[in-house]
């Protein structure tokens, strides 16, 4: 967990003085695209507070009210990184729209649009910045993030990828405005980094989403599972394997099916054999719960909708 503090402190410090740097260049040359990217910066420094405080929560031990724990608290704060990111992002796509429909007005009515100033070597010099700093973020908190385990870092390293893209094609327009004359290419510019970090923050809410519907696209998982099980003799069939996921830990019920001959004893051995297999296939566990029955019974409930066989994948 100190890790997810660290990473929570570096993504704050390094965001706030990107945020305040780009936001004042912005503000002072009146330019929509890099304020739009310091706007992006500040909701960094908001998800970084929010890491910072679920850091402490997950920390907590599992209680009456929740027991398995508090892990999922990360997911949660994952789910408003999101709404975060779709709000910045709604609202650069709407300034920035804004200014290119009273430009193609006045365009259109022959008339001289005068609220586009024109690109300083501030911006460009502030832009240049900004991809260096948003680069060191991003490796900063993918290495973190992958020592950790945790998926809220890790997305935050996504969105800090992302961010660097978005300031390489500010600085792309800012230049192409300079160059040629163009300062209509600032708001172009912040209009498609508006739907650059729409298209982010869905990606993100709908992988968060799948994971709090105890959702698995991990296919790879459950070979390993079967495969492991396999190698535990007196064992067969299993079946009715779920695999969902708590924090950076993957939760695991299953059921297998054992000689209706032997004896309780040797068959809880058996079951103790399978998870400890399982643990060595898929180290990071946080709880398996293993289901026996006799031979042959799964016939019983084949209706029941629910778990993964082997056949299945």
């Amino acid at each position: 967990m100190k890790l997810i503090s660290l990473a929570g402190w570096i993504a704050l410090l390094g965001n706030l003085s990107l945020a305040v740097i780009k936001i004042v260049a912005g503000s002072i040359a009146g330019s929509l695209a890099v304020l739009g990217d310091g706007l992006d910066s500040a909701t960094d420094v908001s998800i970084a507070c929010m890491t910072l405080i679920i850091s402490r929560i997950i920390q907590q031990p599992s209680d009456q009210q929740h027991p398995w724990g508090h892990g999922r608290a990360e997911t949660t704060a994952t789910m408003v990184v999101a709404f975060i990111i779709f709000y910045a992002g709604m609202q650069l796509s709407l300034s920035a729209g804004g200014k290119l429909l009273q430009y193609l007005i006045h365009l259109g009515q022959g008339t001289q649009f005068t609220q586009i100033p024109a690109t300083s070597s501030l911006l460009l010099i502030v832009s240049l910045i900004s991809i260096v700093g948003k680069l060191l973020l991003a490796w900063s908190q993918y290495r973190l993030g992958k020592k950790a385990e945790s998926i809220m870092i890790l997305a935050n390293a996504k969105n800090m990828a992302t961010d660097s893209i978005i300031s390489v094609s500010v600085l792309v327009g800012l230049a192409g405005a300079k160059i040629f004359s163009l300062p209509i290419l600032d708001p172009v510019v912040a209009f498609l980094v508006g739907l650059w970090v729409l298209k982010n923050a869905i990606s993100i809410f709908l992988q968060m989403n799948l994971e709090l519907m105890d959702g698995n696209l991990d296919k790879d998982l459950y070979h390993r599972l079967f495969n492991a099980v396999k190698r535990v003799e007196g064992v067969s069939n299993p079946h009715r394997v779920r695999i969902r996921k708590i924090a950076a830990l993957w939760d695991i019920d299953m059921d297998i099916e054992v000689d209706p001959d032997i004896s309780l004893h040797d068959a809880h051995e058996l079951a103790e054999q399978v998870e400890s297999v399982v643990r060595k296939a898929i180290p990071e566990v946080y709880d398996i719960v293993v289901h026996m029955e006799p031979a042959g019974h799964s016939s019983h409930h084949s209706q029941e909708q629910f778990g993964l066989s082997e056949s299945d994948l």
